[in-house]
Formats: C-alpha cells, structure tokens, sequence
C-alpha cells in the first residue's frame, strides 16, 4: 500500500528548515516554484509507486543549488542533499546517494535520461509546462536577471529561450510517458510556432510583470 503523505516530522523539518531558503532565490525559482514541484512530485508518486518520502525530499532540495551559479544549480543542489546529516535520520546512505542523483539529474538541458525513477519524477514535475506559466517564468527570469536589456531586448531574450528549449527542435524532454506535460508541450510548441501569437503573450505578461 502506497502511503498519502510524507512523514510529518520529515514534512515539518523540510518546511521549517529547507523551504524557507527558497525566499531568496529570483521569482522563477521562488517558494512559489518549489511548491508547485513538491504538488506535482507527490501527484506523481499515485503512478509510480516510488517511495513518498524520497520524492518530497527530492523536491524539496531540488533547486537548492541556486545559491550558487545556476549553470550547475544542480551539481550544487545534490552536493547541498548529500552532505545534510539531518537526512539521516530518515534515509539510508543508499537512499540518499538516489536522492542526490535525482537532483543532479534533474535539469532540462541534460542530454540522458535520469538514471533513476526519482530523478524522471522531479524532471517532470519541475517541467512545469503550463503555456501560461512557463511564459511568465521566462519573462520573470529576463527581467531578474537581465535588467539592462530594454523591452525589444527581453523579447528576442524570450524568443531565443522558448525556441531553444521548446520547440520542436527544443532541448527539453519528458522522461515518463503520457505524464500530464505531454499534451501541455503540444500546446506550447503550436504557440512558438505562430510568432504573432507568441509575441502577443509575452507583451500582455511583460506588462503584467514590469508593473509589479
């Protein structure tokens, strides 16, 4: 029998100890973002079978890593996992040595697959591929990150992005088959293909975000 929920000491260590440190990362990265990965791991776990516990944790130190460099955010992010002793109190040196490469594996620029099933539940779930979402994020990520470019600079910075990782030709890959992502990914790659369109979303969030 698969359990519902995550230990509650476990549940109570993580959001009082590791979740809060989310607060200081830029708004694609925020608590908002681990959030939504922690809902959409858990979600996971009712089809997979995998072990409730590992997921959470998973998810939860999965973007850790942004507090350094973001290009190896997730190299940081398993080192930050495996060196917490507190771990230990729920897990095996095993355990834990499946958790850190979950989120090494996690990033949706690597070129394999992720070699376990807890790194293809949390390369999922931080797939977020909501249309509406993953515009928001890219045009949040831009304005964070690159405050010097102008309104014309952002959009071709978007364009870039969103043809790059997911188009058809993208980078990005869904790892476990008919996942809820697949049929949001159809979605988003007809949007990316009709220009006018996309450049209409991103005006209508770009506004949206440059005011708040």
């Amino acid at each position: 029998m698969i359990n519902n929920t995550p230990s509650l000491d476990l549940v109570e260590f993580i959001e009082t100890k590791i979740l809060p440190q989310y607060a200081a990362f830029d708004r694609a990265h925020n608590l908002e973002h681990v959030t939504r990965v922690i809902r959409r791991s858990l979600d996971l776990v009712k089809t997979t079978g995998a072990d409730i516990n590992m997921v959470y944790t998973v998810a939860a130190y999965h973007d850790l890593g942004m507090s350094g460099p973001r290009a190896i955010h997730h190299i940081t992010g398993g080192k930050i996992l495996a060196a917490d002793a507190r771990l230990k109190k729920w897990f095996s040196p095993e355990q834990i040595k499946i958790m850190r490469e979950a989120v090494e594996d996690h990033r949706a620029s690597a070129s394999r697959a992720p070699r376990s099933l807890y790194g293809k539940i949390i390369a999922e779930a931080d797939r977020d591929i909501d249309v509406e979402v993953v515009i928001r994020r890219t045009v949040q990520y831009g304005l964070s990150n690159y405050p010097e470019l102008d309104k014309d600079g952002q959009w071709k910075r978007f364009k870039e992005h969103m043809d790059n990782k997911y188009s058809v030709n993208g980078y990005i890959k869904l790892w476990l088959p008919k996942s809820p992502n697949e049929k949001s990914l159809n979605e988003l790659r007809n949007l990316i293909a009709d220009k006018v369109k996309l450049h209409e979303a991103f005006d209508r969030i770009f506004s949206e975000e440059s005011t708040t």
